[in-house]
């Protein structure tokens, strides 16, 4: 950043919240403005205005005595992030399937394309994953949407440790290919099931490999919501693989998917 008075709020956000996203500001770290005015070479007014947004997104907090500082990362928050994915997302994309165009179709191609030519670089596979699933998620009603963006920011500060292990973006890939098919073939209910399956083991996969005896409560209250039953052993950790179930049937069309966190059998 050149001219100290010519960034808009949008750009010094950008910058800052892609700081955090990224890990180069660790939780804790004190949001000084003084600091940060001076580092990126811009005035105080779209400065505070920027660091108030970042409050607004959750990446930042207002702490006591202290200022602001870059928000804690938790596994409860980040679970309960997920719950509402889960919640949400697969019956609205069950119920916009018939909308998608064939121009939306290819985009989601070109992006699942990119997520296997990048699978080893953890941020352009995340880039491109991303890419894929916000094909659809620009038909969502519009604060449903803005939510959900907001939600994707803050699970991206979690998924950089999941991404890191060279089986995960394969599996996404695969799972993305079959929910594209579903897609293609103007399949809500199939992508309903498809998206179930991926968001669950996407959380799953997050949660366990940081913390192998986290007991995901709240994803558990969800999916049984849902008619979705995984397997847990008696202290309510899940198994892994853990066998997911739809309680009820009424999923024929649902093909045998495996990853490391979850399979279905048919």
């Amino acid at each position: 950043m050149a001219e100290k008075r010519g960034h808009s709020v949008d750009e010094i956000y950008r910058v800052l919240a892609d700081r955090i996203i990224n890990g180069v500001y660790l939780p804790g770290r004190k949001l000084s403005q003084s600091e940060l005015a001076n580092e990126l070479d811009v005035s105080r007014t779209p400065l505070r205005e920027a660091l108030n947004r970042l409050q607004e997104s959750g990446l930042a907090v207002a702490a006591t005595n202290r200022g602001m500082e870059v928000s804690p990362v938790t596994f409860e928050e980040t679970e309960q992030w997920y719950v509402m994915r889960v919640l949400i997302e697969p019956p609205i994309v069950a119920a916009i399937a018939g909308e998608l165009t064939s121009g939306d179709l290819k985009k989601m191609a070109d992006a699942l394309r990119r997520m296997q030519d990048s699978a080893h670089r953890t941020k352009d596979f995340q880039d491109a994953h991303h890419a894929f699933h916000d094909v659809a998620l620009i038909h969502y009603p519009e604060y449903i949407r803005e939510m959900i963006e907001t939600i994707y920011v803050k699970i991206t500060r979690h998924q950089r440790t999941y991404f890191s292990r060279p089986r995960a973006p394969d599996e996404f890939c695969d799972t993305d290919r079959l929910l594209l098919e579903a897609l293609v073939a103007q399949d809500g209910e199939l992508a309903k099931h498809i998206l179930e399956f991926h968001l669950l083991d996407a959380a799953l996969g997050l949660l366990l490999d940081a913390d192998p005896d986290y007991v995901p409560k709240a994803l558990r209250l969800a999916a049984q919501g849902l008619g979705i039953h995984f397997a847990c052993n008696e202290k309510g950790v899940p198994d892994r693989p853990a066998k997911l179930r739809w309680v009820g049937g009424a999923v024929d069309n649902l093909p045998s998917m495996r990853t490391s966190n979850v399979y279905y059998e048919r």
